[in-house]
């Protein structure tokens, strides 16, 4: 990369849903949770206040307790930006819905650690572009099953299979400090976006304006935030100032 060249980090704003709503869960454990509204007019707040993507989870389907689809299918029409979606997708046909109402991009994350054909697959259908996969981990190793259970692959190694595998892109999550507003660990990062040459995208732990610059020093294609700009800790447009 030359020194000239200008490296231009999206910010993304997560939108996570549970029970049709708007919410915000600290290391993703429903005890937790926060909640801030209708996902819908959520949604279109972030797109008033300039952000170009939107990160839309389904936290029912990906605990196995339900699903929203029909309530992200309602903000997938009523915005008009890059959306990815993610959250429980375990099928083809899911994910295929998904593409098929409006997403850019879908992310896939314990399915793709169990079931490896089921990317390939996917990646043949659709193209890499519109697949990510996603990396979530907990003390370097990576975890499936809503951050629940261990596997025996680092994040990197994880983050090189999917890779091959020909996704387009990675979302990294660092459970450690999800949702903690405990800054971004920018080791982690820098560690998958230097063993990859796919596009990472770094989620967990952003708290203030120096988080986004670390991310985007860290390489990071985006940075997902959630907490901090529904706590006000951070506000879109310095964070996307910042990037720039």
């Amino acid at each position: 990369m030359h020194s000239c060249e200008v490296v231009i980090m999206l910010v993304i704003p997560s939108v996570d849903i549970r029970n049709g709503r708007c919410v915000q869960l600290v290391g993703g454990r429903p005890e937790t949770e926060r909640v801030y509204g209708d996902p819908v007019e959520i949604a279109q707040r972030w797109i008033a206040e300039g952000t170009r993507y939107l990160h839309l989870i389904d936290l029912d389907a990906a605990m196995g307790t339900g699903d929203n689809f029909n309530k992200i299918a309602e903000v997938l029409a009523n915005v008009n930006i890059g959306v990815q979606v993610g959250g429980g997708i375990r099928s083809v046909e899911r994910a295929s819905e998904f593409l098929g109402i409006g997403a850019d991009r879908i992310i896939l994350s314990t399915i793709a650690m169990e079931e490896p054909e089921l990317v390939l697959e996917l990646v043949e259908l659709a193209g890499g572009a519109q697949v990510m996969a996603a990396v979530d981990a907990i003390s370097g190793k990576a975890v499936i099953r809503g951050w629940r259970t261990p596997t025996q692959k680092t994040a990197v190694e994880a983050a090189k299979q999917f890779e091959r595998m020909g996704v387009g892109s990675l979302l990294f999550t660092n459970v450690d400090v999800e949702g903690k507003m405990a800054g971004i660990r920018a080791g982690a990062v820098r560690e998958i976006v230097q063993a990859v040459k796919i596009p990472v995208f770094a989620a967990g732990g952003a708290a203030s304006i120096e988080d986004v610059r670390i991310a985007r020093e860290a390489g990071a294609a985006g940075l997902v935030i959630g907490m901090a700009f529904y706590e006000g800790k951070l506000k879109l447009r310095q964070a996307m100032e910042v990037a720039e």
